[in-house]
This record gives C-alpha cells, structure tokens and sequence, in this order.
C-alpha cells in the first residue's frame, strides 16, 4: 500500500487494486502537482462539502468516472453538480461499503460543520494495511472505539487547529487510536491554521508508542 500526501487533507491510497482520492482539493497552495498530472482514481471519498475538502471532486469524477462515496444529503448535492446518481455510492455514519477484491470502507464520525449532511472520516480497510482518514474533526472520546473495531496501521490526523484539534489534541486522538503510524494533515496551507508538526511529534512520542511520519505534499509512506 502506498499513500500519498497532496497537500491539506487530500490522499491517494493505492492498493495493488485500487487508486482512492480523499477530498480532491488538488489546487490546495501546497499542492505538488496539477489537476492534470492527476492518476485517474478508481474511488473518490468525500468527508464533507466544505471547499477545502470537496475541491474538484466533480471535474475528476467526470474525467475518471470514477463513483464518488459520501454520506447520503453528499451524494444528492454532487448528483446536483452534474454526476449522475449511478456514479455516487450514498452511505452514512457506522456504516460500511463493500469496494471488492477485500476493500471496505467505513464512515466514522466527525465533530465539525458541513453545508449538507453531516462530516465524516473513513477507515479504509485493505488486505495491504488498514487507514483512518479522520477527515476535520474535533477531538472526541469515540475514537477509542475505532481501536477496538480496527489495527489501524495509519492514522491522517488534522492538526491545525481553529476548525480542527490542534497538535494536543491531535497526540490525545493518537493515545486512543493506538495505530501505528500516524501522519499529521490539514496544517500550514493558509496562515490561520499554521502549526509546527514537530511540536506533535514531541508531544506523541511523548505519551504513545505511535510512529509519527512527517510528510511532506508529494511524499510517499508505503506501508
């Protein structure tokens, strides 16, 4: 499995059969590379609607026809943007969608805003390694839970702060979370929200056994 970071909160997970985009907002100022240089995804998982997460998700579904996933009021807004409805994949909170060839998605919850529906995260189960994309979220004492459903080999953690947990909060998430990579997101792509993801390292390898990988828009952790 490879995952690569695309600035802001945008991933691509790669599998031996799948290409997933999260929240495609490719024109983010740290972006390292173009909506054109763009791999065709196979899936595109949306979190919430908010710009900065949404992104050009509709012109990549288009050009990829890849199915966008979201949660149910998500997939009408984009079926109102001009996907059609065959090409969206509705699904809500606790719940899990089935990708084929072992791939599962399920939708976590989120403390934060959205224009419609609710905001999520994604576990994306393979049979390569097992990923949390917390999407923009508060801290909350649930996520423990996301320990006992799943290994989680990787964590994407918002760190930001001001409309995400910042870095104390984010070390706090790691503790309950248990995974055993976590990758700090959402931080430094506009000055409101600039941070220093080595205070997070600190502050992680202070109170967890968890392996905080810095990354950089256009780095690779293969796991």
């Amino acid at each position: 499995m490879e995952i690569k970071w695309l600035g802001h909160a945008a991933f691509m997970i790669k599998t031996s059969t799948h290409k997933i985009l999260i929240d495609p907002w490719i024109s983010n100022p740290l972006s390292p590379i173009s909506l054109q240089d763009l791999e065709k995804p196979t899936h595109i998982l949306l979190t919430h609607d908010h710009f900065d997460h949404m992104g050009e998700a509709i012109d990549i579904a288009k050009n990829s026809k890849a199915p966008i996933l979201g949660t149910y009021e998500l997939t009408l807004e984009v079926a109102e943007k001009g996907i059609p409805e065959t090409q969206t994949i509705p699904m809500n909170i606790g719940g899990t969608v089935k990708l084929g060839d072992g791939v599962e998605v399920y939708m976590t919850p989120a403390l934060h805003t959205a224009n419609r529906g609710a905001p999520s995260g994604f576990v994306i189960s393979t049979p390569e390694g097992t990923v949390y994309h917390a999407g923009d979220t508060a801290l909350f004492r649930d996520m423990e839970l996301l320990s006992q459903l799943f290994q989680l080999d990787v964590a994407l953690l918002p760190i930001g702060s001001v409309f995400t947990m910042g870095p104390r909060e984010a070390a706090i998430a790691t503790q309950l979370l248990r995974a055993a990579r976590v990758v700090p997101m959402h931080y430094n792509t506009f000055p409101l929200i600039r941070q220093d993801p080595e205070d997070f390292k600190t502050r992680v390898e202070a109170t967890s056994p968890s392996r905080v990988y810095v990354m950089k828009p256009g780095d690779v952790l293969k796991i």
